[in-house]
């Protein structure tokens, strides 16, 4: 029941924040605003607002546009390199989850000398503790799905190495700032929604069965899980529906916090392997794929029976009393989303590199296979992966 709770940031929350972005303390004097390499960000006019709002603050902005999703360690070193030729003193992470990932190592490699994985986790990573006080980070979230506006980590992919790790983790990189508003969520379509949606629900549901819940990753978990599974399929219907997308963005900023309080599990790690070979996979989409056969085998376990029948049964199943209640919240939830008939075939991930994707998980995030409450082998991997293809 044990927890340690620390998140720093301030967060404005709900439609229309963003308007209140001038009003905060800043913590530089120049903004180097980073968006993704897509155009969204400029043609819905959420980058023109943003730099109103910071010009309006007396901050000074240039801008690096070159991230993509499932952010590469070249353009993590690039965007540092950028940040220091311009003498950024803090970063604005305006757009998705990639994008507040990347700048969270950004942040550390324009103030730290050296190959970016010096500082990374796991296979190949040396594991260097971060010496100089990265950029001060404020977090604008365009998208509801990693609850990385409200926590210290990142994760970055070494295509070099087929390596995609979590980054990061020290205080200092919790952004200053989130804005949370569902406004800047309305132009997302709606396949993106789903996966987005779904990434944010799986962090919750991975942590509330790890044994490493708690009374307060419960509290905040469940709830997350209440308000993306009754949403989620609301906002993909209909995009411009603000209760929903409000709901969802605060179950997706609850997820972010259930990742400081608590964790995640394997499913993480295994998805990660699948992406970490194939970039243009998306990570919801990945998990996705991986849900109803990694949560059956937890299941078949009955390592936590009581857990999966509660999650049933917040997400609208109010009589359920067996385990595999959850699996069908869950197929149902993915039906109504549009998701169910994700294929690992249509993005190109083959039955003959699942063992090597299962060593890939368990070698380059191993931490996350620590927080199962039962120890996954290789073969129970591979089974997974297998029970999952199509």
């Amino acid at each position: 029941m044990s927890f340690q709770y620390y998140v720093p940031t301030r967060a404005l929350f709900g439609a229309g924040m963003l308007d209140h972005l001038h009003e905060q303390a800043m913590p530089g004097k120049k903004a180097m605003i980073a968006i993704s390499s897509g155009k969204s960000t400029r043609e819905n006019g959420y980058l023109a607002h943003t730099e109103e709002q910071l010009h309006k603050a007396g901050v000074q902005t240039v801008v690096f546009d070159k991230i993509q999703p499932n952010p590469l360690k070249a353009t993590v070193e690039e965007g540092g390199a950028f940040a220091r030729e311009n003498g950024c003193d803090f970063i604005v992470a305006l757009g998705g989850g990639s994008i507040m990932d990347a700048c969270k190592a950004i942040a550390v490699s324009a103030t730290n000398e050296g190959d970016l994985w010096d500082y990374a986790f796991g296979k190949t990573g040396k594991a260097k503790p971060i010496t100089n006080k990265p950029l001060p980070i404020i977090a604008i979230t365009t998208t509801a799905g990693t609850g990385s506006e409200t926590d210290a980590w990142g994760v970055i992919t070494n295509p070099e190495t087929n390596e995609k790790i979590g980054f990061g983790g020290i205080d200092e990189l919790f952004p200053k700032l989130a804005i949370i508003d569902p406004e800047l969520m309305t132009s997302v379509p709606p396949k993106f929604t789903a996966f987005q949606g779904f990434d944010a629900f799986f962090h919750s549901a991975e942590g509330y069965i790890s044994k490493f819940a708690n009374l307060m990753s419960d509290m905040v978990g469940i709830t997350a899980i209440e308000n993306v599974s009754h949403n989620l399929a609301k906002a993909v219907r209909d995009g411009k529906d603000m209760d929903a997308r409000e709901k969802v963005a605060f179950g997706n900023y609850l997820s972010g916090i259930e990742m400081v309080v608590g964790s995640t599990s394997s499913q993480h790690s295994l998805e990660h392997a699948l992406s970490a070979y194939h970039q243009e996979l998306p990570h919801g989409a990945g998990l996705i794929m991986l849900s109803k056969a990694y949560f059956s085998f937890f299941i078949g376990k009955h390592v936590c029976d009581d857990r999966f029948i509660k999650m049933a049964q917040v997400m609208g199943k109010e009589d359920a009393s067996d385990p595999m209640d959850f699996i069908e919240m869950l197929s149902k939830m993915q039906e109504h989303c549009g998701v169910a008939d994700l294929k690992m075939s249509d993005f190109g991930i083959k039955p003959e590199e699942f063992e090597i994707l299962a060593k890939n998980a368990m070698e380059t995030m191993g931490g996350l296979f620590r927080c199962d409450r039962v120890a996954l082998t290789v073969q129970d991997c591979v089974a997974i992966y297998t029970n999952s293809y199509c």
